[in-house]
């Protein structure tokens, strides 16, 4: 089966095929799909912005697609960045300055509870299904670790050791990420579906 990856970030894209390698797909990413449209991730929710580049790739392509929409929500900032994550220090911001926007945002403050949320969503000639993960964590103060991308440096997982996703193999970091958990449910349902 060929499975269309909506998304052009090499680590997203990284991520994905890590975890879906023992499956039999196909996978390309949308840099790989000549005229890929670009999709404006205009929702106001994670699985409105997935659905809407899994449906516009699928549309595209006659291919099954996967689109992700991730987001670190914030408890002390009351959610935020959310669903803005990857624009949150603007609109041409890098990871760097997301990062950093982020610990401003939080100095000084005690309550650094947050979360990663992600939302898959697999468009076919059947529809839509959607398939969540979650990961509770904090913030740390500073960064930590060099891998990942994103948030990683400074988001530490309430399941880990005590260090951040930017700390960890990539094996440790898909066993208990946000992703990592989507892609497990998504996995599950390819494998019965593909069997069936």
């Amino acid at each position: 089966m060929d499975l269309v990856l909506a998304t052009r970030n090499p680590g997203k894209v990284a991520e994905l095929a890590a975890r879906l390698d023992a499956l039999p797909v196909r996978l390309r990413s949308a840099a790989e799909v000549p005229d890929a449209p670009e999709v404006d991730e205009d929702a106001d929710t994670l699985r409105g912005n997935a659905e809407k580049k899994a449906r516009t790739l699928f549309d595209h392509t006659g291919q099954p697609s996967l689109a992700d929409d991730s987001g670190l929500e914030v408890d002390a900032l009351d959610g935020a960045p959310g669903v803005h994550s990857a624009r949150y220090a603007g609109e041409n911001a890098d990871d760097a300055a997301n990062r950093a926007k982020l610990l401003v945002a939080l100095d000084g403050r005690t309550d650094r509870a947050a979360r990663f949320r992600t939302v898959l969503a697999f468009a076919d000639a059947m529809g839509v299904q959607f398939f969540e993960g979650a990961c509770e964590g904090t913030i740390t103060t500073d960064e930590q670790g060099t891998g990942g991308f994103g948030y990683d440096a400074i988001f530490r997982p309430s399941e880990g050791d005590g260090r951040t996703f930017a700390e960890m193999s990539k094996d440790e970091k898909n066993r208990i990420s946000h992703r990592g958990r989507a892609l497990e449910r998504f996995a599950v349902f390819l494998t019965d579906a593909l069997a069936g």
